[in-house]
């Protein structure tokens, strides 16, 4: 049964050094206020699976929390390379990074597979790909029934998935809805699950067809309201676009990456204090003039 408790106490209790850690979110509900938790209580060694890796992952890995990451693409959205990502790949900084890349149906497949409890995920997928020549995970059988050549891949069963969803209510049942991408096979595929929330309600009112988490599958819910920025929350919260465009410079240099990631994130206390404290900075670009 899910425990309502503040997200310093869930990820204090739930993520554990050398774990893997899955923060699902496509396009929106993307966990940032979980990742920066993740990164003050200086977590390492995690292995980070992501279908689609952005800027929390950058920060992650920039910051030394990582020691594999399991995905399908990765890049900054509409403006380009995560840098952190790139300088812990080409130029192991801060120190070397293993990468398993998957197709984003490998990756889907994957997380079902685990959800349903088996060893490994199979699809029509990577024909003409050069994935399979740089990740051996990536196999070929024949099918029992028709011959047919099919990929199989590892199934994806983290030790814990966080996630961020417009609504819980008091029992710990999680409402979430828009572009609902894996989060629901990620909680399902996991031994442990954390949930952050805009809201706590005393009715989840869920519409016919709603995607409800059930409060016994999972973890841990915390309220944190605006959690999912700088990315959006459909109903509660809009995209911003210039976040994502001045981290560009930021990530770029080390010193700078270092010097914004102790001011915003190292040196508040939670989620809220760092809304503040990027407001009172005027956005990213700010510690990119102060630590280049």
């Amino acid at each position: 049964m899910a425990l309502i408790t503040p997200l310093r106490e869930a990820v204090s209790s739930l993520v554990r050094d050398g774990d893997t850690v899955a923060l699902e979110g496509f396009t929106h509900l993307i966990p940032h206020a979980a990742g920066h938790e993740i990164v003050r209580q200086a977590r390492k060694d995690l292995t980070l699976v992501r279908m689609t890796p952005d800027l929390v992952y950058d920060q992650l890995i920039g910051m030394g929390c990582a020691r594999k990451l399991i995905f399908s693409w990765g890049g900054n959205p509409g403006v380009g390379s995560l840098h952190r990502f790139r300088d812990a790949v080409e130029r192991e900084w801060p120190h070397r990074l293993e990468i398993e890349e998957h197709s984003h149906a490998g990756m889907a497949n994957a997380y079902v597979a685990g959800a349903s409890n088996l060893p490994f995920a199979l699809l029509r997928g990577y024909t003409g790909s050069d994935l399979p020549k740089v990740n051996p995970n990536i196999r070929f059988v024949e099918c029992p029934f028709t011959g047919e050549k099919l990929a199989a891949i590892p199934s994806v069963r983290p030790d814990v998935t966080v996630i961020h969803a417009q609504k819980a209510d008091r029992r710990g049942n999680v409402l979430l809805w828009g572009i609902l991408g894996v989060q629901k096979e990620a909680v399902l595929a996991a031994q442990r699950s954390i949930v952050t929330v805009e809201e706590i309600v005393d009715d989840l009112e869920a519409p016919p067809n709603a995607c409800v988490l059930p409060s016994w599958a999972l973890s841990a819910v915390c309220h944190v309201p605006g959690g999912a920025y700088p990315s959006y929350a459909q109903g509660y919260s809009e995209r911003d676009n210039r976040f994502y465009k001045d981290w560009d410079p930021v990530a770029r240099s080390r010193d700078g990456f270092l010097a914004w990631m102790k001011r915003h994130v190292l040196d508040t206390g939670d989620f809220a204090e760092f809304r503040r404290v990027l407001a009172e900075t005027s956005g990213p670009g700010t510690a990119r003039q102060e630590g280049a």
